[in-house]
């Protein structure tokens, strides 16, 4: 049987209470008062759809061997490149094998549950990660400033160890235009808000509930719990009605915590209701855009002792969280206004893609080299062991250090070098199984770091090159939860 063997998830670290954009902007469009309430996830600067995805690829994947994947698929209506796979790089930062089926999903915001039926119908005993991850920008002034939020979820797919049995899907396609941009455009354009309500949520979704009922011969009733992706409060009692739905029923879609995760909403609200579900739950997911997805999964007994399993999910993300209340700070992450740097973050010196090429899995998966003689590990990966009492030549093997744990030997706050987020933090990292790196800090404030602090290591942007159309991805300290 076809079905999810695992799940994780991601939110930021930081939060943005709504009330916050609505004392700079309320004052353009007073009706916003309305979505001007709860809070939202907000990405970091170093962070982007890719970054994220990774992160909540690295919750789901917990102790599963990397080398049993089959292949990744990445959906996002934000990804960072028209033309880069972004797949193949999450794939990388994972240290995934090269000899894995990577594609990007994109253009509409079911974009999520259709990479995960692909993942599903294409099983044939593959293990496939689906990711989905989104880092929207929404125009100053917008209603889609206060719902939009950031996030991602990642699952894995097979045929053994399930979870969740994926029992059958049916799907609806319609072009209708709520929301469209172009290629050359930053910001999405869309229609009138009480038409997207009653002609797109209202009417679109409850066709494809429908047709899964009566493909299937099931009631509304039969399912412990039904994930609607409709971000709008407005539409979710109709759509209730509409279906015939209890709000017991209803997942929770989190808008006040974390906000509308396009392609990644329906994907995060499945994994909170698999953190609470339990063996013979039957799961509808639905998604939502350019028609919609509906998906039934039946919750297996193997979800319990799956829970054991240290993973941070949704629960231990919207724990873990740090007050964004400075609304020009939010403005100068998403890159919305213009800033002056001085002379020190005018020109950064990107990575040769020559040296990307040759120095590939070191620089997007933190992979060192360890030493086959005496044990010990060193990063970058050297031809001589360091340890002074082996100094064994050309007898190493490949470490990868994106997994492991360290605590921080010294760090410096440093206001001379540029960062969107002063001061620059950095410092030296101590692995637990030995090796030792330089890497900057991120997800923390000055005041908090102290000498000995555990961390995690956490994949990021590590620059952006806007002339050359460019982003540099390598790894960085978090301090751990």
């Amino acid at each position: 049987m076809a079905g999810i063997t695992s799940y994780g998830a991601y939110i930021p670290w930081y939060r943005m209470k709504r009330s916050i954009i609505f004392e700079q902007m309320g004052w353009f469009n007073a009706g916003n008062a309305a979505v001007a309430r709860g809070e939202k996830a907000v990405a970091n600067y170093d962070e982007d759809s890719v970054t994220m995805a990774v992160a909540a690829a690295l919750d789901c994947l917990g102790e599963n061997p990397r080398d049993h994947i089959d292949g990744l698929y990445l959906a996002s209506t934000s990804f960072p490149f028209a033309q880069r796979q972004n797949a193949v790089i999450a794939s990388q930062g994972l240290d995934l094998p090269p000899a894995v089926r990577t594609a990007d999903f994109g253009g509409s915001t079911k974009a999520g549950t259709s990479a995960l039926l692909a993942a599903l119908d294409g099983a044939d005993n593959r293990r496939l990660m689906v990711c989905a991850g989104e880092n929207r920008l929404a125009k100053p002034g917008s209603s889609q400033e206060y719902t939009y939020g950031d996030g991602a979820a990642a699952f894995l797919t097979g045929e053994e160890n399930v979870l969740a049995e994926f029992k059958g899907s049916y799907s609806v396609s319609a072009d209708f235009i709520d929301f469209r941009r172009t290629p050359e455009e930053r910001f999405s354009h869309g229609w009138e808000e009480r038409w997207i309500r009653d002609e797109g949520y209202s009417r679109i979704i409850p066709q494809a509930v429908a047709g899964l009922l009566n493909r299937y011969d099931l009631k509304i009733s039969d399912f412990a719990k039904v994930v609607l992706a409709c971000p709008a409060a407005g539409a979710m009692k109709g759509l209730m009605r509409a279906i015939g739905a209890v709000p017991e029923q209803v997942q929770d879609t989190m808008m006040d915590t974390i906000g509308d995760t396009g392609a990644a909403l329906p994907l995060m609200v499945l994994a909170a209701a698999l953190e609470e579900a339990k063996a013979g739950d039957r799961i509808l997911v639905v998604s939502y855009g350019s028609g919609s997805d509906a998906l039934w999964f039946e919750v297996t007994p193997a979800i319990e002792g799956f829970r054991t399993g240290g993973r941070k999910g949704i629960a231990g993300h919207l724990a873990r969280r740090n007050d964004l209340s400075v609304y020009g700070k939010y403005l100068v992450f998403r890159n919305l206004i213009p800033l002056e740097v001085g002379i020190r973050g005018e020109e950064i010196t990107p990575t040769a893609m020559s040296s990307l090429w040759r120095d590939g899995n070191a620089i997007s998966a933190l992979v060192g080299s360890r030493c086959r003689a005496c044990g010990t590990p060193q990063f970058p990966q050297e031809r001589v062991c360091v340890n002074p009492d082996c100094g064994a030549t050309d007898n190493m093997e490949e470490y990868p250090f994106s997994d492991k744990a360290g605590t921080l030997a010294s760090y410096t706050g440093d206001n001379l070098a540029f960062s969107w987020d002063p001061p620059q933090i950095y410092g030296l990292v101590d692995f637990e199984e030995g090796g030792r790196i330089l890497l900057d800090l991120t997800d923390c404030s000055l005041d908090a770091v102290r000498v000995k602090m555990p961390v995690t290591m956490s994949f990021r942007r590590k620059y952006a090159d806007p002339r050359r159309g460019y982003y540099g991805y390598f790894w960085k300290a978090v301090p751990a939860a």
